[in-house]
């Protein structure tokens, strides 16, 4: 707007046009970045960024973790120099076996 005072009253018709026509000119461009911002595809768009953005940092943060406690058991298993220890190798996978042979008998009985 015009200053207060004798100002306004300087102002000529082309000055207030010209400021009339900026003033569309500014608000028509608004109303395009509105419409773009509104539109369907670009809130699905925006939507699906965030939404594979959030899976893909629970992705990261699971990685992390499995990884954490593959260390953890191989740790249990291995000794410093990364060689199997015997001592608990040998007794977990006797329990890995009769696993599956409780299994296999078990599928067996089922289809027998």
């Amino acid at each position: 707007m015009g200053k207060a005072g004798t100002d306004d009253k300087a102002r000529t018709t082309a000055d207030i046009e010209a400021n009339i026509a900026r003033t569309r000119e500014q608000l028509a461009v608004t109303l395009d970045e509105l419409a773009v911002r509104v539109h369907p595809s670009t809130v699905a768009a925006q939507t699906k960024a965030k939404l594979r953005a959030s899976v893909e940092q629970k992705a990261a943060r699971a990685y992390v973790a499995a990884s954490g406690a593959v260390e953890q058991v191989k740790a249990q298993f291995t000794d410093e120099k990364g060689r199997p220890r015997k001592e608990r190798v040998v007794p977990a996978a006797l329990v890995g076996a009769g696993v599956l042979l409780l299994v296999a008998s078990a599928r067996k009985r089922r289809r027998g």
